[in-house]
């Protein structure tokens, strides 16, 4: 087996094994620490897909940004409420069994799909991409997916400033 294929399949597991736990687990800061290991290995699973500039942003937006603060928030509301984090499981069966059939779908359309007839499988890829060329389709072509990824970034920082700023209060007037 080339180290290629493991490392792939080293990445997916960590992804799929993380993802589980996630749904598993019901302690909430478990849950955040395992959901920064999913994004690392998707990440990676990005990275064999020959799109490094998404797998550099996701480890810098979700795993730097958004994960950071939630693990932060996590944090804060667990030490001034002195309990400990935990959630309630409901309808496991059924939840299960609806991701079962996404996931058969899922399966099925990859399989069914006539990948090789796309028009762009034909082209040659080529590896230099200009940066400016990038970045006046980004700023044109795609400036409504950044300007959201802007504002959806801003409304997770704000929710959780609000949080943390709600759980102090609460720890200092139970006090």
């Amino acid at each position: 087996m080339e180290l290629e294929a493991i490392l792939f399949y080293f990445f997916a597991g960590i992804t799929a094994f993380s993802v589980l736990f996630i749904a598993v687990t019901r302690n909430i800061l478990y849950a955040a620490f395992a959901l920064i290991l999913t994004f690392i290995g998707v990440a990676g699973l990005f990275v064999f897909m020959g799109a490094e500039f998404i797998a550099i942003t996701q480890i810098l937006v979700y795993v730097g940004g958004i994960l950071v603060l939630l693990v932060f928030g996590i944090m804060l509301t667990h030490r001034l409420k002195g309990q400990k984090l935990k959630t309630d499981r409901y309808q496991m069966l059924f939840g299960f069994l609806i991701s079962a059939g996404i996931f058969g779908l899922f399966i099925q359309s990859i399989h069914s799909g006539a990948f090789s007839n796309l028009p762009w499988v034909d082209q040659e890829y080529s590896q230099e991409v200009e940066l400016k060329s990038f970045g006046l389709s980004l700023m044109t072509d795609y400036v409504l997916a950044f300007e959201v990824i802007g504002i959806l970034l801003l409304v997770a920082l704000i929710g959780a400033v609000r949080i943390a700023g709600n759980a102090r209060k609460e720890g200092t007037d139970a006090a």
